[in-house]
């Protein structure tokens, strides 16, 4: 008698063995769930409320910690490149038929300060009328002189590489520049142009 109920109990050991542990995990779980959860009772919602408390606060935080963040990232603006020496330069797209970007490379008084790779996500955004600023930095006053190359695709699909020269004065307010890209309807052919915003 005593044999066969270990035969018994070794047959359930011997099964519940082949059965996959996550499937008898599940099993586990199921059963441990409590038989009565449905509605919340006003007990549930009275020990809820630190819960939820500390939810709000920690939502309070995550929210002032980005506008200081925000604000550190103005002052470090401010403190790197202050207005009188500040010069920032930007990409506007306008082409598509005649060119179609690549990359950019940016020179200020003979010396590269910028070169830029653009992805298709990049130019499409662009396209979409995205201005992105490329370039910004620090110049004493007087005049400069900036040079931009961009190279790309121009008509019937060949290498394209042309450069845009502007020379401007730096006073003791920040500088501003565009480096504009269009199409040019009357000769067939990209215009790059530079142009200072007031």
């Amino acid at each position: 008698m005593q044999r066969s109920e270990y035969r018994r109990g070794l047959r359930r050991i011997t099964t519940m063995a082949s059965i996959p542990a996550t499937v008898l995990a599940t099993v586990f779980c199921v059963f441990a769930l409590p038989l009565h959860a449905a509605a919340p009772t006003a007990n549930d919602n009275a020990a809820n409320a630190p819960q939820r408390a500390l939810n709000e606060q920690t939502q309070d935080i995550k929210k002032q910690a980005l506008e200081l963040n925000r604000d550190l990232f103005n002052l470090e603006e401010e403190l790197l490149f202050p207005a009188n020496t500040q010069v920032a330069v930007f990409v506007s797209l306008d082409a598509g038929e005649f060119f179609q970007l690549d990359a950019v490379q940016i020179k200020m008084d003979d010396k590269v300060v910028a070169n830029y790779l653009y992805t298709e996500r990049q130019v499409d955004a662009l396209h979409r009328g995205g201005v992105q600023r490329l370039y910004v930095g620090n110049v004493k006053g007087g005049k400069h002189e900036i040079v931009a190359v961009l190279t790309g695709r121009g008509p019937h699909n060949r290498d394209y590489r042309r450069g845009a020269t502007f020379t401007f004065d730096k006073a003791d307010q920040p500088k501003y520049l565009e480096l504009k890209i269009v199409d040019s309807s009357a000769n067939y052919e990209p215009e790059f142009q530079i142009k200072e915003w007031q």
